[in-house]
């Protein structure tokens, strides 16, 4: 009888809770938090905001080329390693920003900024998610992948605060060691590498035939992180199929419309509301995000991935239609609720597709380098 039957919680839900809560972090204090950081470069003599913002585009490629060695590392050994040290690297990045003083010393820490991200944010993550869940994949890298939503929620008015009674050079640091104490400890305390590093199946099902002691003897080798994981392609392989060099270069178009949006929202509803009105109405999209991706977790389950990706994405065409429209204060709201819901739901799917087409052989390695195109749509 498999763990999910039986009285016992299965493991892996431990390990989706813990995913949540590590990935609300370097989320909320990376991605959602740019715009602060931005503000507090550009209102200072040495930097304007063209430079500021070439400085997030640099993030988003170094974390894509990073993400290349993240995915070989996480493959061969126990992503807790990684996690950690995406998280020093990334905490003594945001230390720094407090003590730059030149454009070429902005470009330089972004850059390591960016590896540090993307060494602990979406490819471990997703990674040991997907070893741990089959069945219930869907459904568990759609709470996983709440906190990416949740970071912007939580934390970024937490740093607006942070900042503005502090001052900038004073809260970096502490934001710094936020993200140490939000990533680490979670890391070595819940996540594990994969169920056989504890003597378990994949999605909680019975040993069948085999003692538990050996398989766990028989996955010794492979305790320090790397999963058995026979099924599914090659890199080789996969990138031979025309459905990776679909769904890749796809992700370029759909991150560029997706990161410019919600980069234009504010401007846009400002434009017809209020300054309390647009306050509301931006928060509307990260709500919808969260409750999007949990709807749509629940609906891969039932229906098939690729049909209801091409779904998504015809939502995100309209909803972005709708916004341009100007439709008024109505379908400026319905157009932004639409439009979170896409936005929860093709992060989520982008992981899901790859391993559904191409197994756990080489997952990381395949999503990384899907990740590396997409981070050039969300830098452009």
């Amino acid at each position: 009888m498999s763990q999910e039957r039986g009285t016992t919680l299965y493991y892996g839900w431990k390990i989706v809770a813990a995913i949540l809560f590590t990935l609300t972090f370097s989320s909320g204090l990376s991605f959602y938090n740019h715009s602060i950081y931005l503000n507090a470069l550009a209102a200072t003599p040495a930097f304007s905001v063209a430079t500021a913002s070439i400085a997030v585009s640099l993030f988003f490629f170094s974390g894509g080329l990073a993400g290349l060695l993240v995915a070989r590392w996480v493959q061969n050994y126990d992503p807790r390693y990684c996690l950690t040290g995406g998280a020093v690297i990334s905490a003594g990045a945001l230390s720094a920003l407090s003590y730059v003083t030149t454009v070429p010393q902005l470009y330089v820490v972004y850059c390591i900024f960016g590896m540090g991200f993307s060494a602990s944010s979406l490819i471990p993550a997703t990674t040991i998610v997907a070893r741990w869940f089959k069945r219930r994949r869907a459904m568990a890298l759609s709470i996983a992948s709440t906190g990416l939503s949740l970071g912007g929620v939580i934390l970024t008015p937490l740093c607006v605060l942070l900042v503005e009674k502090l001052s900038f050079q004073t809260a970096a640091p502490i934001m710094g060691l936020i993200y140490l104490v939000g990533v680490i400890p979670v890391s070595w305390i819940w996540l594990r590498p994969s169920p056989e590093s504890m003597g378990l199946r994949i999605d909680g099902d019975a040993v069948d035939d085999v003692p538990v002691r050996d398989a766990t003897k028989r996955d010794e080798s492979r305790l320090s992180g790397s999963a058995p994981i026979e099924d599914g392609l090659s890199f080789r392989e996969a990138r031979a199929t025309r459905f990776f060099w679909g769904i890749a270069p796809a992700y370029v178009f759909l991150l560029m419309a997706q990161v410019g949006g919600i980069a234009h929202q504010y401007g846009l509803a400002r434009e017809t509301l209020s300054e309390s009105q647009t306050a509301l109405a931006v928060a509307i999209l990260p709500v919808m995000s969260i409750i999007g991706r949990l709807l749509g977790g629940w609906i891969v389950g039932k229906v098939a991935i690729k049909q209801f990706a091409l779904f998504i994405m015809g939502l995100q065409i309209f909803a972005l239609v709708m916004l341009a429209s100007g439709a008024g204060v109505w379908g400026l709201c319905i157009g932004l609720a639409l439009f979170g819901c896409t936005v929860g739901n093709l992060l989520m799917l982008q992981p899901l597709l790859i391993a559904e087409a191409f197994g756990l052989r080489e997952y990381a390695r395949i999503f990384s380098v899907a990740n590396l195109m997409s981070s050039w749509g969300t830098a452009a």
